[in-house]
């Protein structure tokens, strides 16, 4: 048993794999990841920039496509199906036994859509309809543009990850949109899931930066603490709306909660421990998204052990300390949703542009 098996079954935290690859398909290597305790996964555009671009495993089926004519747009998002088509299938297992609760894997709709409601609601059809599986999850930008569309989807019956989350106020926000949604839906719920993926190493990373250009003593005792305080406010807040009354209802109809997904894990301060984001945020009802390397060194050193519900009150201290040494953090996470939208724009433009240069080659 690895500390990824012990974390699902001693704390019901669902560790996932932030990274996919063809390579590791057809090797058997996302399989082993699997067999040691991996849940599920999860992919962005800038992962599958990475993927495509930099590996030969796509250019048989990219020629392919050529021929049979499909547009450059067309054979990224066939690369792309391909490679999650076969991913569902090698986490369906997980899926089946879990009776739904894990096995997922994710795609995200074009991040160009991220302030479009209406173009994000047709993107997450045609990827649903498309791929047909249960155990797909369509990702959907957190945005306020995207706050509709998850309603919308999770009426209609479809299973969502909600992603780029910052701030405990948006990830009420989609909560409340889950909420309407399920709300919407006639009939059982069992067969909806959604997970709201709350980015945290990114926020320390520009808090950070801010608190040392503040610089003064009681700015610089906050850094490496705001992310992980602001991600235990966000579970308080989940553990608040998934009670009551009118959660009660929907749950006699079969409904799940919308788990927090904490994403962005890997540190981006090398003098921070390689498992911060980790280790921090174990508890039940949650998922940790981790990239390969973050996986591998807590399967090594990581501590397994409920973290995410102590020290609440600390963490409103850490967060109402941002404040009173001049750090604006509804700033900081409206700053970083634009970041994150815009990168992942520019992976997926970056990537038809390789493609592009591809085509003319061959």
């Amino acid at each position: 048993m690895t500390r990824l098996h012990q974390l699902f079954e001693q704390q019901g935290q669902s560790p996932w794999l932030d990274n996919l690859r063809r390579g590791w398909i057809t090797s058997g290597e996302l399989t082993r990841w699997v067999d040691d305790g991996v849940r599920g996964l999860t992919s962005n555009p800038s992962i599958f920039q990475k993927a495509i671009a930099g590996s030969s495993d796509y250019t048989e089926q990219f020629a392919d496509l050529l021929a049979s004519g499909a547009s450059i747009e067309d054979t990224y998002w066939a690369l792309v199906t391909t490679d999650i088509a076969d991913a569902l299938a090698l986490l369906r297992p997980v899926y089946d036994a879990s009776a739904g609760h894990d096995g997922f894997v994710s795609v995200e709709v074009d991040p160009g859509l991220a302030h479009d409601t209406a173009g994000t609601e047709a993107a997450a059809r045609a990827l649903a309809s498309a791929i047909d599986q249960p155990n797909l999850y369509v990702k959907i930008p957190g945005t306020e543009a995207g706050l509709a569309a998850i309603a919308t989807m999770i009426g209609e019956g479809r299973s969502i990850n909600v992603t780029l989350l910052f701030s405990v106020e948006r990830h009420r926000a989609v909560m409340e949109a889950y909420v309407a949604g399920l709300e919407a839906h006639d009939g059982d719920l069992s067969a909806i899931s959604s997970v709201a993926s709350f980015f945290v190493s990114r926020v320390d990373t520009e808090v950070d930066r801010r608190l040392e250009a503040i610089g003064s003593d009681e700015a610089l005792a906050l850094r490496g603490r705001v992310a992980v305080a602001n991600a235990k406010l966000a579970y308080q807040a989940f553990l608040e709306t998934f009670r009551g009354p009118r959660w009660d209802a929907l749950a006699a109809r079969g409904a799940r909660v919308q788990r927090p997904l904490w994403a962005s894990t890997s540190i981006k301060n090398e003098a921070y421990p390689d498992t911060l984001y980790v280790d921090s945020l174990i508890g039940p009802d949650t998922v940790n998204t981790l990239p390969d390397d973050t996986l591998a060194a807590f399967v090594d050193h990581g501590t397994v052990s409920r973290t995410i519900d102590v020290g609440v009150d600390e963490a409103q201290a850490v967060i109402d300390g941002c404040a009173a040494v001049g750090l604006d953090l509804n700033d900081v996470t409206a700053q970083l949703e634009h970041e994150g939208v815009s990168a992942f724009a520019k992976s997926f433009d970056e990537l038809l542009g390789t493609l592009r240069e591809e085509a003319d080659r061959l």
